[in-house]
């Protein structure tokens, strides 16, 4: 990992850095995009051919193999799981949904007015598709973290790609009750969720995570169909004045063990901490040949002036995953995707067993939002009712701002109703 000070002479190389930094989610997907706009023209142009050829070319989709996973088949995947291993799902999925439970938001009435009715109303997407990757590991979790949310919203029509699913995939879709399980992945699979083939019928949102590809892909297609947001490479901030270097170290080589592009940045005021951690990470990052790629290449330790610059600086990049010394530190947090606290609180929970959701947003797409929910699955509908009272009541205020703004219909669609 590099140490660089944002002060004294190391000041200008830190400031180009976190420009660099601030920049990243364009840049990165930038690089893929010519080709993510190839694959997704012929899977829209051609269907079901051009799919086929890409889930063959890039997914080891067998010729004639189908495309759908039957429900037999995930069945059989859970039986041949390990007990173990089927108990700690069982218990994700439960954690998942009692949390995005709790984030259902309500249906609501007020009067503002005597005769007068404003609320909301809530109702679920009709269809989404869910996308799982399956590249380097198997990611049952992140099978989970969509479906769940999605069902306690009342999702109808749920779909999942994942290319080449392994076992312990299927298993959870098993758990889960997914009964369309597309084995494609990729951008191709984005552009058959969203624009739809024979096989696949189109979706009216795409959500999960992906590579630079999955997530290039998602942008482009969300003049087409709804996306949650980018979820790209897994990026983590360890904001840290008095936290363990071992655990610090711990939690920057578990997510950067993801991918080569992964983001790992310690932000300190502490200068023997980040010593420290930078030792620590380059033991444990030994026998782990993708995450000692990305700390080479994307790792970072900032050591700033102060403890405000420090947390400044955590709000400017706003990290996917954030972890922070005590609950005190929430107060300063403005910027993040799932924040983790303390000590005791590895970041490797939240990806599986906590409930919160681990589909984050990357590319500081923190700034504007949160991650994946039950909210992502929902509309809010307004609805507003007016008794004629009412409406004598609060009419001459809608006439004399149409008027104001030279919209004679508009005002004398209020006006007519209360003659």
């Amino acid at each position: 990992m590099k140490l660089v000070r944002t002060f004294g002479r190391g000041k200008a190389t830190a400031n180009a850095l976190i420009e660099t930094l601030e920049r990243r989610g364009a840049v990165s997907t930038a690089r893929v995009e010519p080709v993510v706009r190839k694959i997704l023209s012929e899977v829209q142009s051609n269907g079901d051919v051009a799919l086929r050829k890409y889930a063959t070319k890039f997914d080891d989709l067998a010729k004639g193999a189908p495309l759908l996973v039957s429900r037999e088949e995930m069945k059989a995947a859970w039986e041949a799981t390990d007990p173990a291993l089927r108990t700690a799902m069982q218990t994700a999925r439960k954690n998942i949904r009692a949390f995005a439970e709790a984030q259902k938001p309500a249906e609501w009435t007020i009067s503002p007015a005597d005769g007068v009715k404003t609320g909301q109303i809530v109702r679920p997407l009709g269809s989404v598709g869910c996308y799982v990757p399956g590249g380097r590991y198997p990611l049952p979790s992140t099978l989970l973290m969509t479906t769940t949310p999605a069902q306690v919203a009342g999702v109808k029509r749920i779909v999942v790609c994942s290319p080449k699913p392994a076992r312990e995939t299927l298993a959870a879709a098993w758990l889960a009750g997914v009964t369309e399980f597309y084995r494609v992945g990729g951008a191709q699979a984005i552009a058959a969720m969203a624009y739809g083939t024979e096989s696949i019928a189109r979706v009216d949102k795409v959500v999960g995570p992906g590579n630079l590809y999955v997530t290039a892909a998602k942008t482009i297609v969300s003049s087409e169909c709804g996306i949650d947001m980018p979820a790209g490479p897994t990026e983590i901030i360890v904001t840290s004045e008095t936290g363990d270097a071992a655990g610090i170290a711990a939690d920057l080589v578990a997510q950067a063990e993801h991918d080569p592009e992964a983001l790992a940045i310690l932000i300190t005021s502490n200068a023997e901490l980040a010593v420290a951690v930078a030792t620590e990470v380059k033991t444990q990052a030994k026998g782990n040949p993708i995450a000692k790629q990305s700390l080479a290449a994307q790792g970072c330790i900032f050591v700033t002036s102060t403890v405000t610059e420090a947390r400044e600086l955590t709000n400017r990049l706003a990290p996917e995953h954030l972890t922070v010394d005590t609950n005190a530190d929430l107060k300063w947090v403005q910027n993040a995707g799932s924040v983790f606290v303390g000590a005791y609180a590895p970041q490797s929970m939240g990806d599986y067993i906590s409930g919160p959701n681990h589909v984050l947003p990357t590319g500081r797409v923190g700034r504007v939002r949160g991650g994946l929910s039950v909210l992502d699955f929902v509309k809010v509908i307004t609805v507003q009712q007016y008794t004629r009272k009412g409406l004598k009541e609060m009419g001459p205020h809608a006439i004399a701002l149409a008027e104001a703004e030279g919209l004679v219909g508009h005002a004398e669609s209020v006006r007519v109703r209360m003659r």
